[in-house]
This record gives structure tokens, sequence and C-alpha cells, in this order.
């Protein structure tokens, strides 16, 4: 038991690192399903439903194995936190990823963490300490250097873009929060599975009613679907459910801050996108900024 509670961390570790890589792939996903063709509904339709049926079965199995009932209160939190992290997030990211490019959807994504602070400060009073401000600001100086860098001409899409992608941010901040309470007492496949049925829901209700529902794609955007659907939807929010829990939400902040970096080389390599000496530093100093934050919050 002793050797079990000493390499739980450095499981939890490898789940996050893993996990995170995984989930910064979907923007790749994303702009690769945009440049082929896709509407932003039929990408998210493909990934949600593709990432359903794994998600259904995990809910059954956690159901059988898990003695504790959900009580009716449980249920309205989860049915608010599936909204927020998995429908909202997404499809907020999904509209941003097409005005602006992988690498500052990341970078803007993972400002996350703050959110976190701020809210964590707001709803459960939890108070600000000054090296908190300090590590926030220079999160925030860092974001505004990588996106002068990103950008050659500012214009009203880049704006556009950048806000939809910090709602996204915001709401899958909301869903940490929610899910720090929820995922020790539900457990974590448990909770991530009712979660994702309920945000898949979500985006079949939304895409019904606009109009915009459509699976009639090609073959590629139907794997890039596959991609975003298994890769960087199930194995990711399996993985980074399990890192919650074994090390708890700040330390996952600090080993998720692999995520920008990874999808800048993968959006270089994938998407021929431009790196900047700007970028470079602000991403750096972003990363810096969210592992100080962190630190202090735990």
């Amino acid at each position: 038991m002793k050797l079990l509670a000493k390499v739980e961390p450095f499981i939890g570790v490898l789940f996050v690192l893993v996990g995170a890589i995984f989930f910064s792939g979907k923007a790749i996903f994303v702009k690769l399903g945009l440049q082929a063709g896709a509407s932003v509904m039929t990408l998210l339709n493909l990934r949600m439903l593709f990432a359903l049926p794994f998600f259904i079965t995990m809910a059954i199995i956690s159901e059988k194995r898990n003695q504790v009932k959900i009580a009716g209160k449980d249920w309205a939190k989860i049915l608010f936190l599936g909204i927020s992290g998995y429908y909202l997030a997404s499809y907020f990211d999904f509209q941003g990823l097409k005005h602006i490019s992988a690498g500052l959807e990341r970078l803007i994504i993972f400002l996350y963490p703050t959110i976190v602070v701020v809210l964590s400060a707001l709803i459960y009073k939890t108070p600000v300490r000054k090296s908190q401000i300090i590590a926030l600001a220079l999160t925030y100086i860092g974001v505004i250097i990588a996106f002068s860098g990103a950008t050659e001409h500012f214009n009203k899409n880049i704006l556009v873009g950048s806000l939809l992608i910090f709602a996204s941010a915001f709401s899958y901040a909301i869903y940490l929060i929610g899910s720090g309470k929820l995922i020790p007492k539900l457990g974590a496949i448990r909770f991530t599975s009712y979660g994702m049925i309920i945000s898949t829901l979500a985006v079949l209700v939304h895409s019904n009613i606009t109009g915009t529902f459509t699976l009639i794609a090609s073959t590629k955007v139907y794997l890039f679907g596959l991609g975003m659907g298994i890769l960087c939807t199930v194995i990711p929010a399996i993985l980074l459910a399990e890192g919650i829990k074994r090390i708890g939400s700040s330390a996952t902040a600090i080993v998720g801050s692999i995520g920008p970096v990874s999808t800048i080389i993968l959006a270089a390599i994938i998407l021929n996108e431009k790196i900047t000496v700007l970028q470079i530093v602000g991403t750096f100093i972003v990363i810096g900024g969210v592992v100080f934050v962190s630190r202090k919050s735990k």
C-alpha cells in the first residue's frame, strides 16, 4: 500500500501529461476540418457522436461498480457542468478557430487556471494573495505579447475569434471548479461519462433547433471527426479526470502547461503556421504565470 501511495502521484502526472498533449491536438483537427470545407456544427456533431458510445459504455460500467447513488442536486450539477464544460466550451472554441490560428487558440484557452483562481475567490470567498495577482498580471501580459506576435495586422476577425476562445476558457474553468467538488464524491469516470453524454445531447439539440444538423461530409472530414472524438476527447477526458483525482487540480494545471507548446509545434508542422519570437516569448511567460499561480493556489 505504501508503494502504491508513492507511485500514484507519478501515474497522475503521466496521465495529465499524455492527456494534455492529446487534448491539444483538437485544434489541429478542427483547422483541418474547416480547411476541408466542413462547418463548425458538422465537426462538433461528428466529434461528440464518435465519442458517445464510449461514454455510454463507461457510464454503464461505472454505475454497476459504484454503490453511491447520485442525488437530485448532484444530477442538476452534472447537467450544468456537462453543458458548460463540453458543449459551450467546445462550441465557442470551434467558432473561434475559424478566425485565429491553432497556436494562439491554445494559448488563450490556457488562461483557464487563472480564471479558476478568480472564480474561486468570487464563489468560495477564497482569498487572493498578492503573489497570485502578480502571477495573473504576468499571464495576461504574456498573452498580449503572444497576441501581438501572432498577427501582423490586427483586424476584427482576430478580436472576435480571441473573445470566443476566451469564452471557451471561461466555460471550461466553470467545469473544472465544479468537477473538483463532484469527482471525489461520484468517481472520475462516472462523472466524466455522464457529463459527456449530457453535452452530446446539448449539441444535438442545438443543431436541430438551428437547422444545422448534418452528417453529410467527405471521408477526410469523417476521419478528422473520428480523431477528435477518440484521440482528443475520450482518451484525454479519462486521463485528465484520473489525473485530477490523483494529483489535484492545481498540479494538473502545472503539468498541463505542455498543452500550448505541443499545439504550437503541431500547428507549425501540420498546418504550416508561422512561429514568431514574440509568440515564443509570450507563450513561456503565460506558462510561467500559470505554473506560479497554480502552485500558490495549491
